[in-house]
């Protein structure tokens, strides 16, 4: 009887964590359904006819919302005046990538696959630069690569 009661105790203290922890990040989130704790939305989504669903979702709540994918919140943009917002008038609000939780884990966030920001501006700028000044973008280069590759083309002819 004990160890169901703090069994029973500590299934609730966590369900009332979960909880706390998704109403607390809501104030600057878009309207949406109401999520379950651990689960989300995904119920009240059809699994196999998802766009239907989230069709459905936008009639509800417009055509920017919030649906919870598990613990994850997720903005949904539905139709082309929303994402044309998005990506053209508010181009550089929307400019980022989203998180990589493999690639943080393994505590790779630097370099110009993970980086973000000035971070992926600043190395790419240093990328462009470094490969510029080894010949990438001159005719010469060029020619040396499609005169190799012409010669491994006749070589592999050859072997047939």
């Amino acid at each position: 009887m004990g160890l169901a009661v703090v069994l029973v105790l500590c299934l609730s203290c966590l369900l009332l964590i979960s909880l706390w922890k998704q109403s607390s990040g809501k104030g600057k989130l878009p309207p949406g359904p109401t999520p379950l704790p651990i689960l989300g939305n995904i119920l009240q989504l059809d699994v196999k006819n998802i766009s239907k669903s989230l069709t459905n979702l936008s009639k509800l709540y417009g055509p920017v919302f919030t649906v919870y994918f598990g613990m994850k919140p997720i903005v949904v943009l539905h139709g082309y005046e929303a994402v044309k917002e998005a990506l053209i008038d508010l181009g550089e609000e929307f400019s980022g990538r989203g998180a990589f939780p493999l690639a943080e884990r393994a505590n790779i966030v630097n370099g110009i696959l993970f980086s973000n920001g000035k971070t992926w501006k600043e190395m790419r700028r240093f990328s462009l630069m470094t490969l510029r000044n080894f010949g990438m973008g001159k005719r010469s280069i060029e020619d040396r690569v499609q005169e190799e590759a012409h010669c491994l083309v006749e070589e592999l002819r050859k072997t047939n």
